[in-house]
């Protein structure tokens, strides 16, 4: 690592001294878990996503499972989704008692494949997760055409996807149960928390029971538990600190997509041909460019090529191994080559650096790195 070249992680949060000012009189008012803050921040995502009802809670792992829950899933039936995500989003399926069923993905955008996703319903298939990896929308069309055909309800793990687009529409303005995370490292975050977008106001008053341990009130003496919840909640801190993400949604994003478009200029038009390596899909009018991977050649050790770029001063990361591969999927009778596609971009995947703050000299210098360790 150069004396002068400072270390580049593959993410970092942008901060501005309003947000943090906006923290202060959060702790201040002495009103620090849920409350005005986290109403205000519902109604600006609702606003956002053209009006539907939004709740906030404490990730965007339990917006999932609060959606199956919300969609009557449970034992005995079986939930759709993609072995290329982070595992909760199949953990959740396991957490209200259903079963995963995993379809390989697309090569190109590694998003489950559509085209298989018919051969794997059977008459118990209630539902279907589907990732937008890396801020990629699937094909929303086929998604939801497949979805009514079979009468499926869709919880979309749009985790990543903030500010991606589908037909001119935002993802979360249209469809069924949409989930968003604002965990640290994505497009905007509320340090830990997430999402749920859902389609009417009963659904959110039933959201609002599971995110805290089932309790409705009524008046200020009256409360009652009617259903098995949970503690959710996001607190008043994170809501302040997504505030002020969210005023600057559009800025990150514009500024992730000229980032991706450098690298893309960068790395050059033989750089697949003449490396083997694979580049992600260029899609500059949908992507909110969360993530910039590539697949690296079966001949490069994934781990080595890590310490290199260690070396050199840049970190990395990958995104992901396949969650059949887990012993806890393992164990449920899951095993090697079952996905084949899946396996292979798992295991050579990386994430290089992409974040609001980089600009693009520090592109150049991931690509020059990047060659040199090829």
């Amino acid at each position: 690592m150069s004396a002068t070249a400072a270390f580049l992680p593959f993410t970092k949060p942008s901060i501005d001294e309003e947000t943090i000012s906006a923290v202060n009189e959060v702790l201040r008012s002495g009103w620090l878990t849920s409350g005005p803050k986290v109403k205000e921040l519902e109604a600006q995502l609702s606003a956002y996503f053209g009006g539907r009802p939004v709740r906030t809670f404490n990730s965007g792992t339990c917006t999932m499972e609060i959606a199956l829950r919300i969609a009557g899933i449970g034992a005995g039936d079986e939930v759709i989704t993609t072995p290329n995500s982070w595992v909760a989003t199949a953990n959740v399926i396991i957490e209200v008692g259903a079963t995963p069923v995993f379809v390989d993905i697309d090569p190109k955008t590694h998003n489950i494949d559509l085209n298989k996703v018919e051969a794997a319903i059977t008459s118990g298939t209630k539902a279907i997760i589907p990732v937008h990896m890396c801020g990629l929308p699937c094909d929303m069309d086929q998604l939801y055409a497949i979805a009514q055909k079979h009468h499926l309800r869709v919880v979309e793990d749009a985790a990543q996807a903030i500010g991606s687009t589908w037909h001119g529409q935002r993802i979360g303005a249209f469809g069924d149960f949409v989930s968003f995370s604002f965990q640290v490292n994505k497009n905007i975050m509320t340090a830990e928390g997430g999402c749920l977008v859902l389609n009417n106001e009963a659904e959110a008053k039933l959201a609002e029971k599971y995110r805290l341990q089932g309790v409705s009130r009524s008046g200020l003496d009256g409360i009652d538990v009617d259903v098995l919840g949970g503690k959710y909640n996001m607190t008043d801190l994170s809501a302040a600190i997504g505030l002020g993400q969210l005023k600057r949604l559009h800025e990150f994003n514009a500024q992730r997509k000229k980032l991706a478009l450098h690298y893309f200029d960068q790395f050059g038009k033989d750089f697949e041909s003449s490396t083997g390596a694979e580049l992600p899909v260029a899609d500059f009018t949908n992507s909110n460019w969360h993530m910039f991977h590539i697949v690296l050649p079966e001949r490069i050790h994934r781990s080595e090529f890590m310490q290199k770029m260690l070396d050199l001063g840049i970190g990395l990361g990958y995104h992901y191994r396949p969650i059949h591969l887990f012993t806890l999927y393992r164990e449920r009778g899951f095993t090697d080559g079952m996905f084949p596609i899946a396996e292979r971009i798992g295991k050579q995947i990386v994430t290089l650096p992409l974040f609001p703050s980089m600009n693009e000299s520090d592109v150049d210098r991931v690509v020059a790195a990047v060659k040199s360790c090829l």
